[in-house]
C-alpha cells in the first residue's frame, strides 16, 4: 500500500509540480492550501508525512501554527517543513516544535525525494518502536522490594519534581538507566524528549558535532542545519551515559551550557538557547578521575547535585524473584512463547549465583531458559534448565527420600529442629551470608535471627 503524504501549499503551481513528483515515485498525494483544509484532510485520514509550507497566504495559522497543533495532536506524525524565506533561526524553531526537517526553497527535486524518503522511514520506525513496547511491556521504574530499591525509590520520588541534575553511579547493567528514566517520567518535563548519549561510543572526532549540531553552508548559499542532542532535548532531560570517557575538552564546553543553558553550532555563529535538565551517569569512581587528570572538578561538581548509587545484583538478592518474573513474562511477550513457571530450587540457585552482569545478564539468562530450557511450555523449569555459569553455583540438596528418612525417624522437636537447622543454612548460603538480609526474608529480627543460629548450633558468618 503506497505511503499517504499531505501537501500543504498555498501556491497552485506548487503544490501541482510536488504532488506530480511524488506520484511519479509512487506516493499517494492529497493538497490542503490553507490550515482549515489541513486539519480537515487530517480528521478525514490521518496522512503518513506531512509536507507543509511554513508561509500560507489568507489561512488562519501559518506553517508554525499547524505544526504545533498537529504535533499536539499526533505527535508521532513526521512533518518536513517548507519555506522560500526562511532563516536558521525559523527552521530551528520548527525543528524545536517537532518538524522532522526543514527544505528551503527552491530546492532540488532529487534532494526533496531523498528528504520525503527518510521522513518517512523515521515515522515508521518510530511507530514499530512504539508497538514494540507495549508488547514487551518495557519498564521505566526501579523493580525489587529489596531495603536498597525502596530507599532509591524514595529518592527518585524525591527528586523528579525538581529540576536539580543528577549523578547516578553503579555498575554496568544494575539499571542506572532505568533510574535516569523513571526520574523524567515523574518530572514536569515528562511530555517532552528523553534523549539518550553514550558518551562511550562516541567518536572523538564528532562528539561536540552530536552534543551541539552543525551549520553548514551549501552551494546555493542556502544553510544546512544539523540539530545536536542538546537542542533535541529541549524542554525534556538529556541523559549523559558514561560521562567520565567525555574527552575533556567537550567537558568544558559543557560546563558552559549547563550554566548558561545555551551555545554555538559548530560551525555557526549565532547562540542556541535551550532548556534541557541533564542526567548523568557512570560505572566509574569520579573521585578517582578526577585525581588522575581525565575529568573536571567543576564539571563533576555541577552534574553531582543529587548523586545515587545503584547497587550490584549481588547486594539485592531479594529482588531476584520479581525481577525474574518481570523478565519472563517480557521475554515471553517478545519472543511469542508462552510464559513458564521457575522452580523453586531453580530460583534459589538463581540468588545463589554472584551476577558479575548484574540485572542485564539476569534478564538475558531468563530469556535463554525460557527458549533453551527442557520440557514444554506446560513445565515449570527446573535446576537442569539452568546456564552451566550458573548450575555450577546452585547448592546440591539433599535426596529428599533420605531427609524423609532421617525425619520421619525422629520426634517433632528433633524433626524441626533438623529442619530449621537446614533451612537457616540454606537461606544464610542464599544471601552470601549476609545476617541481615536473611533476617529481612525469614521474618525474624536480627538479634532473634543470631540467637535462633546459636541455639542450632550454627556458626555466624
Amino acid at each position: 500500500m503506497p505511503h499517504d503524504i499531505l501537501l500543504v501549499e498555498d501556491e497552485t503551481d506548487i503544490r501541482a509540480l510536488v504532488s506530480g513528483l511524488l506520484e511519479d515515485e509512487g506516493y499517494q498525494t492529497r493538497e490542503a492550501a490553507n490550515s482549515d483544509q489541513a486539519f480537515a484532510e487530517i480528521e478525514t485520514r490521518r496522512p503518513h508525512l506531512i509536507l507543509l509550507d511554513i508561509w500560507l497566504q489568507g489561512s488562519v495559522l501559518d506553517g508554525l501554527g499547524i505544526l504545533k497543533s498537529v504535533k499536539r495532536d499526533h505527535p508521532d506524525l513526521p512533518i518536513l517543513m517548507m519555506s522560500g524565506h526562511g532563516t536558521v533561526e525559523t527552521a530551528v524553531q520548527a525543528i524545536k516544535d517537532g518538524a522532522y526537517d526543514f527544505i528551503q526553497k527552491p530546492f532540488k527535486a532529487d534532494h526533496m525525494l531523498l528528504m520525503v524518503e527518510r521522513a518517512i522511514e523515521a515515522g515508521d520506525l518510530r511507530r514499530e518502536v512504539q508497538e514494540l513496547r507495549t508488547k514487551t511491556g518495557s519498564n521505566d521504574e526501579m523493580l525489587g522490594a529489596s531495603v536498597a530499591v525502596r530507599e532509591i525509590k524514595s529518592t527518585l520520588e524525591r527528586v523528579a519534581p525538581s529540576n536539580s541534575r543528577v549523578l547516578i553511579s553503579g555498575p554496568a547493567g544494575s539499571g542506572k538507566e532505568i533510574a535516569a528514566r523513571s526520574i523524567h517520567k515523574k518530572s514536569k518535563r515528562a511530555g517532552g524528549p528523553f534523549v539518550v548519549v553514550n558518551c562511550a561510543t562516541m567518536s572523538p572526532d564528532t562528539v561536540e558535532e552530536t552534543l551541539f549540531g552543525k551549520e553548514t553552508r551549501l552551494q546555493d548559499n542556502s544553510t544546512s542545519v544539523q540539530v545536536g542532542t542538546f537542542e533535541s532535548a529541549h524542554n525534556g532531560t538529556l541523559f549523559l551515559d558514561e560521562i567520565s570517557d567525555m574527552p575533556m575538552e567537550t567537558q568544558g564546553k559543557i560546563v558552559r551550557v549547563l550554566q548558561d543553558q545555551n551555545f554555538v553550532r559548530n560551525g555557526g555563529s549565532s547562540q542556541v538557547q535551550v532548556d534541557v535538565r541533564v542526567i548523568a551517569a557512570t560505572t566509574k569512581a569520579m573521585p578517582d578521575e578526577i585525581v588522575a587528570g581525565r575529568f573536571r572538578e567543576d564539571l563533576f561538581y555541577r552534574l553531582n547535585v543529587v548523586p545515587i548509587r545503584i547497587p550490584p545484583l549481588s547486594a539485592r538478592k531479594e529482588d531476584i524473584g520479581v525481577l525474574s518474573e518481570h523478565f519472563m513474562q517480557q521475554a515471553a511477550a517478545s519472543s511469542g512463547h508462552a510464559p513458564r513457571r521457575i522452580e523453586h530450587d531453580t530460583l534459589s540457585a538463581l540468588q545463589v549465583y554472584n551476577w558479575p552482569g548484574n540485572v542485564r545478564e539476569l534478564r538475558n539468562v531468563i530469556e535463554r531458559m525460557l527458549i533453551m530450557a527442557p520440557g514444554n511450555a506446560s513445565e515449570s523449569i527446573g535446576i537442569d534448565g539452568l546456564p552451566p555459569e550458573i548450575s555450577s553455583d546452585a547448592p546440591v540438596p539433599r535426596p529428599i527420600s533420605e531427609d524423609r528418612q532421617d525425619i520421619t525417624s525422629l520426634q517433632l522437636r528433633d524433626a524441626r529442629e533438623v529442619f530449621e537447622r537446614e533451612y537457616l543454612v540454606a537461606q544464610i548460603t542464599r544471601f552470601g551470608g549476609n545476617i541481615s538480609k536473611t533476617a529481612e526474608f525469614v521474618g525474624m529480627e536480627r538479634s532473634a535471627l543470631h540467637r535462633k543460629l546459636k541455639s542450632l548450633g550454627i556458626q555466624s558468618p
